[in-house]
């Protein structure tokens, strides 16, 4: 059996061409400097809040976003879709546009929801489209029902016709077999959507996982959370579906909790995240013919453990109810080296006009250089094949 080896950067950056890897490369260079990221994105919110984008996204067009963003619609981002697939990874649709909540806004997140279900019913190198319910739903109506304080008649029909709506777009995914998964978000919103998520699943997730839940293991309550929802589904005779991360909101978090003075959340430590989230993946897999998981990160020690649980379960490398991810853009040394050796993984590729997904990458600037060394090794590995290409002597 091969052994995998996320050293290998010529199967991990084969999809990219000399011109791509030295971009990548030179932008990598700049993101693993934590100070500029920071007066960056600082800079580009204050002009966002001020309804000033143009500038921003004409800054970013060729650089962030041409790294991590497929294309602004799906005839764009099809050309990087197929070229990934080319070397057996697959990609996750993910309509990239947030922070909308106008009834209009509403319905071209649905609109755009059910075209990439579409999309993906006809196109093989895809079978995932991810979701975020807050691109559906009105963010304050989320607050107030995870408060558990009433609605008012007018937020109630607001709330009935969001449900509605994602009724719609989760039975479109059921009967074209593509498979939703529903992102994750703060903490003081969160359990309304875990509720959704398993009515969801109770009427979709009976024959195989359609709809997935989304679990963040650096909040400290995750693990026990997770172990119960399965046990219930269990109970119901439904396959729980889950995508397993790190978290994507850990300072605006524990900003929250200060202001507010009540305990964060979120784990004191990453070796306490690290943990809860192995536990959660060993779990999920020793529970596989009830549950099926993604393994969604960018951490190779827990990428190689889920390699070696399956294998000490006699599992196949292509089971279906295993998938691996990451984002697009970065850790190509995992998601290739995992393709190549039969495993089925995927990029999330979000989309959309650049304008429009500009939180989404100023979300992920932030998320990334807050985890110790992330840049560092995505430079190192990038670098490393700029060299074995010849490409620029060091």
């Amino acid at each position: 059996m091969a052994t995998l080896n996320f050293e290998n950067t010529q199967i991990a950056f084969a999809y990219k061409n000399n011109k791509e890897l030295i971009r990548d490369y030179q932008i990598f260079r700049l993101i693993n400097q934590g100070w500029l990221v920071k007066l960056g994105t600082s800079m580009a919110s204050k002009l966002i809040n001020a309804g000033i984008k143009t500038p921003i996204a004409i800054g970013m067009r060729p650089t962030v976003y041409a790294v991590f963003c497929g294309g602004d619609d799906l005839q764009q981002t099809t050309y990087k879709i197929d070229k990934l697939y080319h070397y057996k990874v697959k990609c996750i649709l993910d309509y990239g546009v947030e922070g909308k909540e106008s009834e209009a806004d509403f319905a071209r997140t649905e609109k755009a929801i059910k075209e990439a279900i579409l999309f993906a019913a006809k196109n093989d190198a895809v079978d995932i489209v991810s979701s975020k319910f807050t691109g559906l739903i009105p963010f304050s109506i989320l607050e107030k029902l995870h408060a558990k304080q009433n609605l008012t008649n007018d937020e109630l029909t607001i709330y009935r016709k969001a449900k509605d709506r994602i009724y719609s777009i989760s039975k479109l995914a059921y009967d074209n077999n593509v498979s939703l998964f529903v992102d994750a978000e703060e903490s003081w919103i969160q359990q309304p959507l875990d509720d959704l998520t398993f009515e969801l699943m109770q009427q979709f997730n009976r024959e195989k996982p359609i709809i997935y839940n989304t679990f963040q293991l650096y909040r400290k309550d995750r693990l026990a959370y997770f172990k119960q929802e399965v046990q219930r589904a269990n109970k119901e005779g439904i396959i729980y579906a889950a995508k397993l991360v790190r978290g994507a909101y850990m300072e605006k978090e524990a900003d929250r909790a200060k202001v507010l003075n009540y305990e964060n959340p979120i784990q004191h430590t990453k070796e306490n995240t690290d943990k809860d989230y192995n536990a959660a993946l060993q779990f999920a897999i020793e529970n596989i013919n009830t549950v099926a998981v993604c393994v969604a990160t960018h951490n190779e020690q827990s990428t190689l453990l889920a390699t070696t649980l399956m294998q000490q379960n006699n599992l196949p490398k292509n089971h279906p109810n295993i998938h691996f991810s990451q984002l697009f853009g970065m850790s190509d040394q995992i998601t290739f080296n995992l393709a190549a050796e039969g495993y089925n993984a995927g990029k999330y590729m979000p989309y959309g006009p650049v304008k429009d997904v500009i939180p989404y990458l100023i979300r992920r600037a932030q998320e990334n250089t807050s985890v110790a060394g992330q840049m560092g090794r995505e430079l190192k590995l990038l670098k490393q094949e700029v060299k074995r290409r010849k490409l620029v002597t060091f």
